[in-house]
């Protein structure tokens, strides 16, 4: 497969220009993630303000992860085709317009449809975020910079309450969007500054589309109604793997297929992915789990649990960068088994905690799995991005992406599950030690990398050249 033109520089943008491009791409990112962030505590105002009933109102945080979920490949794909500066500036223009009509929004079902295209313009920078980073950083600092990524996300993840929290003690919630609209014309004014591709000519079969949307539609669809209704819930989600096998059947030939077989034919890469969809659906399980927990087990108000739950994006900010460096050094195999034992036990050790426990116990539990979490993300996302070539970045970020939302769904399906068939007393616990079972076998998938540790990272040098 041919690369695609790129400016002189082949290692990277010169000095400033390439620092000005990852603060762009990094200021795109925390956009992105504050906005997914500080939509959930605005919930209830919005309901509030709209005269909508809080189930109604959940669609203002699903159509959003629904409509990145359906754009994640595709845009990995149209990047490489187009050039990944033009379509990524492309998806910031789009989030920010939609962000302006989110604030503008006076009914609930355009606020919903808003948040839908505000999230098509998210799945255009998630999957290109990445490929315009590989472009913009040399090799020798991209470990540092995937480290420094990983905590942007930590941190704005964490930040995103209290930020949502200040704003609407001052202002009501449509301000919530309307910040959006100075920060995304900010980026697309220094847009420029990205390196530039040309993208390589090929056709994007209409067939594929469709079946990839089908696919996202009702297994998100069928997520969202497995504990109210397993039987259709569980219908749609076989439908999403009728509709899998049909994108592959197309795509079997294909020279631009929007699940990138190609790149999952690599050992490396595949291994990756399946170990990023076990530790996010482990962490997600963690995150839903840890709450109930706290306010169920430990009787903690709402405030306090919200505090309590502050060490683990702190050691995932605190971690993320060092296992980056680490990643220079050290194979990324043993530091991803590593993270996700770490995970695993951060996690056992609170769900295993015995009745009265104190409170200590909780906070050394999330900061180990906190640590583990960091210690994971970084060198996994490193070795999956290295094993694509240049060319296929795009794809890439669009499957990385992928499996991480893909993962975090299959947590929030198994923490349904389990309160429709454990009680609400015990619940937390049992999802505790589950999401410890994803974990470990996060850890035990990245074993399996070891053998081809060596082969993988002198692939990763060449494409990454």
């Amino acid at each position: 497969m041919s690369q695609p033109a790129l400016e002189p520089h082949a290692d990277g943008l010169p000095a400033p220009r390439r620092y000005i491009a990852v603060a762009v791409l990094l200021l795109t990112l925390v956009l992105v993630v504050l906005d997914i962030a500080i939509a959930n505590i605005a919930l209830p105002s919005i309901a509030a303000s709209l005269h909508a009933s809080p189930g109604d109102t959940v669609w203002v945080v699903s159509s959003y992860q629904l409509a990145v979920l359906v754009a994640l490949l595709p845009c990995g794909v149209i990047g490489e085709m187009m050039g990944a500066r033009r379509v990524f500036l492309a998806g910031v223009a789009l989030f920010t317009l939609a962000s302006a009509a989110c604030a503008f929004s006076g009914t609930l079902s355009m606020l919903v449809a808003a948040r839908f295209v505000q999230g098509l313009g998210g799945g255009a920078i998630m999957a290109l975020g990445i490929m315009n980073l590989r472009f913009s950083v040399p090799q020798r600092l991209l470990g540092t910079i995937i480290g420094i990524n990983a905590m942007t996300i930590a941190i704005s993840s964490a930040a995103g309450p209290g930020i949502a929290g200040a704003i609407l003690a001052v202002a009501p919630w449509p301000w919530l969007f309307a910040v959006n609209v100075p920060l995304g014309i900010v980026v697309l004014a220094s847009g420029a500054a990205l390196a530039r591709t040309e993208g390589v000519p090929r056709r994007l079969d209409g067939r594929a589309l469709v079946a990839n949307t089908l696919m996202f539609v009702l297994f998100f669809l069928g997520a969202d109604r497995i504990a109210q209704n397993p039987v259709l819930g569980g219908l749609m989600i076989a439908g999403a793997a009728v509709c899998l096998f049909t994108l592959l059947r197309i795509e079997r030939l294909s020279a631009a297929p929007l699940v990138p077989i190609d790149l999952l034919a690599t050992p490396a890469f595949r291994v990756a992915v399946i170990a990023s969809v076990c530790c996010f659906t482990g962490q997600m399980l963690g995150l839903i789990a840890l709450p109930f927990y706290l306010q169920h087990r430990l009787g903690m108000t709402a405030t306090e649990a919200g505090l309590y739950m502050m060490p683990w994006p702190a050691a995932v900010a605190v971690t993320a960068p060092i296992s980056g460096r680490l990643a220079n050094r050290v194979k990324t195999a043993w530091l991803c088994a590593a993270g996700g034992a770490l995970l695993a036990v951060g996690l056992a050790s609170v769900g295993l905690s015995p009745a009265g426990a104190d409170r200590t116990i909780f906070i050394v539990g999330t900061v180990i799995a906190g640590l583990g979490f960091g210690l994971f993300q970084t060198p996994n996302n490193r070795i999956l991005l290295l094993s694509a070539p240049k060319a296929r970045s795009g794809g890439a970020g669009a499957m990385q992406g992928t499996a991480r939302l893909t993962g975090q769904t299959l947590g929030a399906i198994a923490m349904a599950v389990v309160f429709g068939v454990v009680p609400l007393a015990s619940a937390p616990e049992v999802a505790l030690v589950l999401a410890a079972a994803a974990a470990a076998l996060a850890a035990v998938v990245s074993l399996g990398r070891v053998r081809h540790e060596a082969a993988s990272w002198s692939q990763a040098v060449g494409n990454a050249s």
